[in-house]
């Protein structure tokens, strides 16, 4: 079941959000965020956050918001985490498809994906069968801890 997020269902993904950050693989969050910081970034700061629940269990979530402003506003931008017990479940799979559907029922017509990190092999090629194109790489834009400094993609999909 895919539900919009509450503060409590944030609670429970907290740990989940933590240790993503703490990684520092995938996302450009600061590692130390606060809890309250990454609600307000996640949930506040958006148009809206869902989750996916199994069994009282909170496997992951998506927050979906503007990518930019005016005469852009049409584009959304998503990102997902998915805990770690749930990877390889088609649970990133669900959440960008109600993603998809949810932006086109909020009027937007595209998403774009500002930078996925190209060493998320597993992100890039789920992103590529759901129909989003690389349309850019930004050289050297994400500093892996055990990498160094890598490239990022930027992907799109028209929402049809």
């Amino acid at each position: 079941m895919i539900k919009k997020m509450t503060q409590s269902d944030f609670q429970q993904f907290w740990p989940t959000f933590k240790a993503v950050i703490e990684q520092q693989e995938t996302y450009a969050f600061d590692p130390d965020m606060s809890q309250q910081a990454a609600y307000a970034l996640w949930c506040e700061k958006v148009d809206c956050a869902y989750v996916m629940v199994e069994e009282g269990e909170i496997l992951g979530s998506y927050y979906l918001k503007p990518n930019a402003m005016g005469p852009s506003n049409h584009i959304c931008n998503c990102g997902y985490m998915v805990a770690t017990q749930a990877r390889g479940k088609g649970v990133a799979r669900a959440l960008c498809e109600h993603s998809q559907n949810e932006a086109k029922a909020r009027g937007y017509l595209a998403m774009q994906f500002n930078s996925v990190v190209a060493s998320n092999q597993v992100a890039v090629q789920l992103w590529q069968r759901l129909g989003f194109k690389i349309i850019g790489t930004i050289p050297k834009a994400y500093r892996h801890p055990d990498l160094g400094f890598i490239d990022s993609h930027i992907m799109y999909k028209w929402l049809d």
